[in-house]
């Protein structure tokens, strides 16, 4: 029987004293010998094409709905249009629609920069050290949060009694600070590229990004009054910030955090750090295939359709190897985000790979 763990990271056994990475080699090549890392062209083709489409319709019923308040509603769909948009750009950045490296690195920069608003070069960046090293204090930026501690040191970095009192609640929060994710990497984005030093294709992104924001603001402030001008930008923000943070929130929070001196083999560091989430193609559609976080961290490169079939080998080797593999549920997934937010907002918790760190700190 494959060992599945629904979402219990206290719960992962000492891995072997000696990691071995030819068990993932073996992996690897079994699912290379299946065919299941080859190119999907005429998946990703309909996906940009339509990605293109929905984006040029959405101004065309925009024009035709004109001033009214029916516009909040188209506001909430071109939300979810630019998010799914966006998965396509994560998918072009880890190389999983073409073989060559500088069409997947223009696709990228296309589909962040120009249609989603984001860019590419900050976010490749940022996203490549996370998967280097997930969930790994000093190295993965995605637990370093402003607005979040991630860690029980983290939590305890405010003197104020306000602040406090607010980071022991900060799961009830979490998800309503995800409303201003949205101008978060808009802006992550332009300071980037406002930054000193060498910054890769500075102008061709400055370029696509003034064309993407500004071009937004002219059409729906050129044709709507201010005020309600102002309503149907803010809530397309807020939407997509929440659909984006939603989105990537359950793949990692909650899981086991790695101490930067537990050394762990390429396997283990991929599984044990992440959560599928199951509930099959709605959600895998909802979510852009990041439901199958493990899969995509082990092949980052493979084709978003290949993740589900390559899940039955991953569970089978997990198990085979005795690495515990995480899934739940995607409501499953929230309430552990936030329980495990408040845990370390009390500093009541350990969350670091247990039974592994006791281990090698024995050694």
């Amino acid at each position: 029987m494959t060992t599945v763990v629904d979402d219990t990271p206290s719960a992962a056994p000492p891995a072997p004293s000696t990691p071995r990475e030819s068990s993932f080699t073996a992996l690897a090549h079994k699912v290379q010998a299946l065919g299941l890392m080859r190119r999907r062209y005429s998946y990703y083709w309909f996906k940009l094409i339509g990605a293109v489409a929905m984006i040029a319709g959405w101004v065309a019923v925009f024009l035709w709905i004109g001033d009214s308040w029916w516009q909040l509603v188209w506001a909430a769909v071109l939300a979810v249009i630019m998010t799914q948009t966006a998965f396509l750009g994560h998918d072009a950045a880890h190389r999983q629609i073409f073989k060559s490296g500088k069409w997947n690195e223009w696709v990228s920069l296309i589909v962040a920069n120009l249609l989603v608003g984001i860019s590419y070069g900050w976010w490749q960046s940022k996203h490549s050290r996370h998967h280097a090293r997930p969930n790994q204090e000093g190295h993965d930026p995605d637990i370093a949060l402003e607005a979040v501690a991630m860690t029980p040191a983290m939590a305890t970095r405010h003197s104020s009694r306000l602040m406090r009192w607010l980071v022991a609640r900060q799961g009830w929060y979490f998800f309503p600070i995800l409303l201003l994710e949205g101008v978060s990497l808009h802006w992550d984005g332009i300071r980037r590229l406002l930054s000193r030093g060498r910054v890769k294709r500075r102008w061709v992104e400055g370029a696509f990004l003034l064309l993407r924001l500004g071009g937004v603001v002219a059409l729906i402030f050129g044709y709507l009054p201010p005020g309600k001008a102002a309503a149907v930008l803010g809530l397309q923000l807020a939407l997509f910030g929440l659909y984006m943070g939603s989105s990537f929130a359950p793949n990692h929070i909650g899981m086991p955090l790695v101490s930067p001196q537990l050394k762990l083999d390429f396997l283990r560091r991929q599984v044990l750090t992440s959560r599928n989430i199951s509930g099959g193609p709605l959600v895998s559609m909802f979510m852009g295939g990041l439901n199958y976080q493990i899969e995509h961290h082990l092949f980052p490169s493979m084709a978003r359709p290949h993740l589900r079939k390559v899940r039955v080998l991953v569970m089978a080797h997990c198990a085979a190897e005795g690495v515990p593999y995480t899934q739940a549920t995607l409501w499953a997934a929230y309430r552990a985000v936030i329980r495990y937010l408040n845990s370390v907002g009390l500093k009541g918790n350990d969350p670091f790979l247990c039974p592994l760190v006791a281990q090698r700190r024995a050694l």
